[in-house]
């Protein structure tokens, strides 16, 4: 059994001289000796349990419960703490957790201070890979509707990497031996370590504005472990490749090595050296493509001559090209006819109109007056205009209306006979 310090002295106040009274401690001085004693009988001691209740004030510390079954313990991981963890704390999370005991003298509860912090089952590097994976997919960063195509035969290209590392060297050897024709930079960047991530990220940025810009960008490096590999995993890089606005080849480590650059790049490469196959095509393949086109080109040029030789031929048989004249004169002949035609058809068409005109004249001389005053027959009128029908409408002396074919004659009755009374 441990032995601790008595909190109680040899010797009493000197007001209180009674060997046997008890020692009388403020609530501050008992907190503080319980958080001596706290601290020298634990020291470091590791703890497991879930998390809950976790909170984030903006200090940046991080304050959450340890639970079991049946109890819990209060746990704070200060900010320092906190910033070195790759992952982050969840409800529900369980958690082995490395600290000290201490006991917050204000309030007399006493605490555990985390000074490091592993998730249970599982790395911390590898969750910290599967939440972010999360995060970001969440936010449609992997989405296949932003991915672009690489070109198929790039001008330039620039390479993201460190320039001493074996995937520059391999991914140079793959491209002189399948397509010299391309300008190959190295953008340098650290590809493992503190500080990786940043330079990665930056030299991506860097790609894209330069005024010459590659027509594809390479990001990469040779394979290793998760801790190697992690700077491919920061966010600061994904979304730099992300933002980039040249199609992006990852070639991030070895086949079995998945990392948060190769699912959001355009294309992924399972090496470097794949990468090149990627990113030109074998000469010999281009050759054979140009020599393919060309012969089409040709054959289909040969086709084109061969219908336009067989069109001008069909042409030149027909008569109106061989005797052009002819077929002046037979239309020249055909435009006589027509006048003809025409003119006969125009006397035809006046003289039956003249016909017709004769017949409508005389049917109106028949019905005329004027034609019957042309037999020999005359109209009577009185000094008003009005027709004498009978004999009892003129009184002796009226003034009447002779009117004749050829003019009108005035005269005076003297006297008025009725047929009539001759009759009777």
């Amino acid at each position: 059994m441990m032995e601790h310090q008595s909190l109680f002295p040899d010797s009493l106040p000197e007001d209180n001289q009674d060997p046997d009274a008890p020692q009388i401690l403020s609530v501050s001085e008992l907190n503080t000796a319980a958080k001596d004693l706290l601290g020298a009988a634990f020291g470091d001691i590791w703890v497991a349990g879930e998390i809950s209740d976790l909170s984030r004030p903006s200090s940046g510390h991080l304050y959450f419960n340890l639970k079991d079954e049946n109890a819990s313990i209060r746990a704070v991981a200060w900010r320092s703490t906190a910033a070195r963890l790759p992952f982050q704390l969840e409800d529900g999370q369980q958690l082995v957790c490395r600290g000290k005991i201490d006991l917050y003298v204000v309030r007399g509860s006493y605490q555990l201070v985390v000074s490091h912090a592993e998730p249970q089952g599982v790395g911390s590097l590898q969750l910290a890979f599967e939440q972010l994976k999360r995060e970001l997919s969440s936010a449609g960063i992997f989405d296949d509707e932003h991915k672009q195509a690489l070109p198929w035969l790039p001008r330039k290209i620039a390479f993201v990497t460190s320039p001493t590392g074996a995937a520059i060297r391999d991914f140079l050897e793959v491209i002189r031996r399948r397509w010299s024709q391309v300008h190959v930079m190295v953008i340098p960047a650290r590809v493992q370590g503190p500080g990786a991530s940043a330079e990665i990220a930056a030299g991506i940025r860097t790609a894209n504005a330069l005024t010459d810009a590659p027509d594809l960008l390479v990001v990469g490096r040779g394979g290793g472990s998760l801790e190697d590999l992690w700077c491919f995993n920061e966010e600061e890089v994904v979304r730099a490749i992300f933002a980039s606005e040249i199609p992006v080849l990852s070639a991030v480590g070895h086949e079995i090595d998945v990392t948060l650059a190769d699912l959001v790049a355009d294309r992924r490469a399972l090496t470097p050296s794949e990468a090149a196959e990627l990113a030109v095509p074998q000469e010999e393949e281009v050759r054979s493509l140009l020599e393919a086109v060309q012969q089409r080109m040709l054959s289909t040029l040969q086709n084109r001559v061969h219908q336009a030789r067989q069109q001008l031929k069909t042409l030149a048989s027909r008569p109106v090209l061989k005797r052009p004249h002819e077929l002046i004169e037979q239309r020249a002949r055909q435009v006589d006819d027509y006048e003809q035609k025409l003119t006969r058809a125009v006397q035809d068409t006046l003289g039956r109109g003249k016909e017709k005109l004769a017949l409508a004249a005389a049917g109106l001389n028949a019905m005329s007056p004027l034609g019957v005053l042309q037999r020999g027959y005359s109209v009577t009128q009185d000094q008003n205009g009005q027709i004498i029908r009978e004999i009892g409408a003129v009184q002796t002396g009226d003034v009447l209306v002779t009117r004749l074919a050829d003019g009108r004659i005035h005269s005076t009755a003297t006297a008025t006979e009725s047929d009539t009374n001759n009759e009777a």
